[in-house]
């Protein structure tokens, strides 16, 4: 299984990723280890607020770059669970 997964840190920025192993990935980041991203390090907490799950590497990163795309009212509005409010967008 792969995920795509946001991360809401201490100043409310958001930072979206992929991986194969969500809870390493995430305690990766709130350890601040050398394989956590750079932009993560600079905040003194990180809260996991959203992930999907795909079969396949290819579909994550897929997913994974089209969020980065989106604005951030869009992912707050996915963050959510709103649905409806989504397909506005």
């Amino acid at each position: 299984m792969y995920f795509v997964y946001i991360i809401r840190t201490s100043s409310n920025t958001l930072y979206g990723g992929q991986t194969n192993n969500l809870e390493k990935r995430i305690q990766e980041h709130k350890n601040k280890t050398s394989k956590s991203a750079k932009y993560t390090r600079y905040f003194s907490s990180l809260n996991l607020v959203y992930n999907e799950e795909y079969k396949t590497r290819k579909g994550a990163m897929q997913r994974e770059v089209q969020l980065k795309k989106w604005p951030r009212a869009k992912k707050e509005t996915l963050i959510l669970g709103n649905l409806d409010l989504l397909k506005k967008f």
